[in-house]
Formats: C-alpha cells, structure tokens, sequence
C-alpha cells in the first residue's frame, strides 16, 4: 500500500519548469506559425496556447491570458500582437519584431501570389475546390478555439453573465465592439466600487499553483518590464513615428503620383487604429469608403478578396493588403509591379501600430500583473471578448453552412457534414491541425471532381 501511495504522488508530481528557449527554437516556431495560422484570431491564439503553453511550458496560462487580455484591448489583429508580446516576453525587442514579423510574412507573400493570381488569371475552379472544403475545417477549429478559450477565461457566474450580454449586444442589438470594451470597463469600476464580490474568481486550487511553477514564465517570474520606464517608451513612439513618416518621404521625392500614395497611407494607418474587434468590424468601412468613394475596386473584388483572406494564413485583416493590390493595380492601369507596391505599403502601415502598442505599451502593462483591480477588470473585459469571439463564430459558420440563407433549402450540406466531422476528428481523435487541414482540402477537391461544382 505504502508503494503504491509512493508511485502516486511520484506521478502526480509537478514538472520542472523547463530552460530558457533558445532564439533559433522560438524563430523557428515563429516561422511555422506564419504558415498554419488558419482559423482567424480564435484558432491562431488555439495553435499558440497549445504550444507555447502546453506542449514546451515556455508561458504560464496566467502570463498568457494576463497578455491576452492587454491585446484584446487594442486596436489591430489581437492574435499577431499576441504572437508579437509573447516573443518579447521570451526575448526582448528582437523576439517580439521576430514574432509579429513573420506571423504576417508568410500570408503577405502568398496573398501577393494569389492576387497576382486573380487579376491574371481569374477563378480557377480547382483551387476554389480547395477552398471549399478547407472552409468548413476552419469553422470547426474555431468552435475548439473558442471552447478553449472560455474555459480558460470565464472564471465566475458574473464571466459567463458578461459574456452572454456581450454577445446578444453584439449579434442581435449590433452594438459596436468598442462600445462593449468600453462598457465592460465602466462596470468593472463600478463594481469595484459597489460590490466587490461580483467580480471574485474561483481561487486558485493547490494544483493549479503548483502546475504554475512548472513553466519557464509564470506567475512568480520577475517581471519584464521592470527595467523600462517612460522615457524609454517615449523613444520607442518616437521611432515609430520615423518608420512611418520614412515610406512617405521617399513616395514625395521618387513618384510622380504622389496624391494617390498619401491618400492610400493616411487611409490605411486610419484603418489600423479604428479596428477595435478585428477584422469583421472594420471591413464594411474598407469596403464602404474604397469602393463607392476612392474607387479602387469594385464590390465583387472585394467579396473575392475576403475569400481569398479568409482560406489563407494569418489575421484576415490581411484583406485590407488586397484592397491596397488592387488600388495600386487599378490606378496604374493594370501594373502588376504597382500592385506589388500598393500590397507592401498597405501591410507596412497596417502593422505598424501594432508593434508601437506591444514594444511601448508592453513593459508599462507588465507592472500591473500583481495589481488586484487592474487584472479583474481585464478578466471583465476577456469576458465580454469571448461573447463577440463567439458572435463571429456564429457568422462565420452561417456564411459557410448557409450560404444561400437561414433556411432548410440554404443549407450547404457538404459543409455541414464535413464541420461536425472535422469537429470530432480533431476534438475526439486527436488528429493535427494541420494534417486535417491538408485532408479538408483534398476532399473539397474530390467533391468537386465527383459532382463538377464549380
């Protein structure tokens, strides 16, 4: 008996905390996530949790959800300034550029392919084919994401209360995403104020601490920015401000077009700073003012440009890079090269905040994780994330499996079979990410030359 009692606690035993990840490791980590990272922002912070968390124990959960939760804040893709606090957590300022850099490096390049692609070629069905069926594989990964992610962020009956608000605010009241930030907020500090109690979590079970200190980062480790200040941030603002006045110098003094470039940069760097909620919030305003008002494509371009977001890898928000393909392309009378152009500086001026608000805002943001009122508000705030996280599960279902409306004779039936079953493939049997991706691809393919869609 006494043995086997010994044999149990041996087992149940923590796991040391793992050395320090070297920078090639970590680079290479980097680099294959800029290649897998389908699933909008649910299934990318999906595939960065399962790693960094919980296959190499390189960052705790609370360390993970504490940067989660300042990135959920900003404007801009959520899962690349994630990518890009945790790279800086590991490694200073060149892990983090490293990190956000190639998060978004890989989708630059083949959305430059594949929108070269389009304006020469047009529709190829066979690849639309493989759209197809990747399409209802996507949706799956992210109702895991988002079953992850609550787990890990709802915390108390009041979490689920907000998050169930946010999201009937959101889908059925279309409320917009920055007012729900903003209202999570004010009733946070309201109740911090009234009732405490209403924002207690579950403490903390004896595991739980225990598992904590079997990470290289966690709860208990110095924090990072204890040796940046102000001033240092200030700088950090500063050089930003040089990187983003530098492109527009240099399309002044060696362009003969110069209205056309100024007015796509001072639009895009708009765009980056009003995208509180992804994406989905800030594209009908893309969309409303570079269609109807500047012209540079049509609706349609559009719609194909979504599609074309939406099935490759990194944040969606990568559309905006195919409407700056297209301007360029368009204005230029049909310039390959100027819609190469018009891609790279749309995605310059896109990011560019966003490495401003983690290498600036980061260090200050660290020196709250011990701070009691600043953390339960963040967790009110994840809350009412999850609620809007769910919202574009929702849509993004809806816009696959019911294509031609909410009714029985809208129904995709393919894409219905091929969710549920890429949901228990990858829930139930454990099957990669990846592996399923490629498989969800091929079988769109077989459907295709079975039934000749098109």
């Amino acid at each position: 008996m006494t043995q086997k009692v010994l044999i149990e606690q041996e087992t149940q035993a923590p796991l040391p905390p793992p050395g320090k990840p070297s920078f090639t490791e970590a680079f290479l980590f980097w680099l294959k996530l800029g290649f897998i990272s389908f699933g909008g922002p649910a299934g990318q912070i999906a595939i960065m949790h399962q790693f960094v968390v919980e296959q190499k124990r390189w960052v705790s959960d609370s360390r993970f959800l504490h940067a989660l939760n300042y990135c959920m804040l900003l404007p801009g893709p959520e899962a690349q300034q994630l990518a890009t606090y945790l790279g800086w957590l590991m490694h200073g300022v060149r892990g983090g550029l490293v990190a956000g850099i190639l998060f978004v490096l890989p989708s630059v390049f083949i959305l430059l392919g594949l929108s070269t692609a389009y304006v020469s070629f047009g529709t190829i069905p066979w690849v639309s084919a493989l759209f197809y069926g990747l399409k209802p594989a996507v949706v799956a990964i992210v109702i895991l994401a988002l079953m992850k992610i609550a787990g890990k962020s709802l915390k108390s009956w009041f979490h689920y209360t907000v998050a169930a608000v946010s999201f009937i605010s959101i889908f059925f009241l279309h409320v917009p995403f920055p007012f729900i930030i903003l209202g999570a907020i004010v009733i946070a500090f309201l109740l911090q104020k009234l009732h405490p109690p209403f924002l207690a979590e579950k403490p903390a079970t004896a595991k739980a601490q225990t598992d904590e200190a079997g990470y290289y980062l966690n709860a208990s480790s110095e924090v990072v920015g204890a040796g940046v200040n102000l001033t240092t941030s200030v700088l950090r603002v500063i050089t930003t401000i040089v990187l983003w006045a530098l492109p527009v110098a240099l399309f002044y003094f060696l362009t003969q077009d110069f209205a056309f470039w100024n007015t796509l940069i001072l639009f895009f760097t708009k765009a980056a700073l009003i995208t509180f909620g992804g994406a989905y919030a800030v594209l009908p305003y893309v969309a409303q003012v570079t269609v109807e008002q500047l012209n540079w494509l049509t609706k349609y371009e559009m719609i194909d440009g979504l599609a074309l977001g939406e099935t490759t890898p990194g944040p969606l928000i990568m559309v905006l890079a195919f409407v700056g393909y297209m301007a360029g392309y368009n204005h230029y009378g049909g310039s390959l090269a100027m819609g190469a152009v018009g891609l790279f500086t749309t995605t310059f001026y896109t990011f560019l905040p966003c490495f401003l608000f983690i290498l600036a805002g980061a260090p200050l943001i660290e020196r709250t994780r011990g701070n009691t009122a600043v953390k339960s508000v963040l967790g009110v705030v994840t809350a009412a994330v999850v609620g809007v996280v769910l919202n574009l599960t929702v849509y993004f279902g809806q816009a696959v499996i019911f294509p031609k409306g909410l009714s029985l004779s809208g129904i995709d039936y393919f894409a219905l079979a091929w969710t549920l079953i890429s949901f228990v493939a990858m829930y139930r049997f454990k099957i990669g990410m990846i592996t399923w991706i490629i498989i969800s691809a091929l079988a769109g393919l077989g459907y295709y030359l079975v039934t000749g869609l098109s």
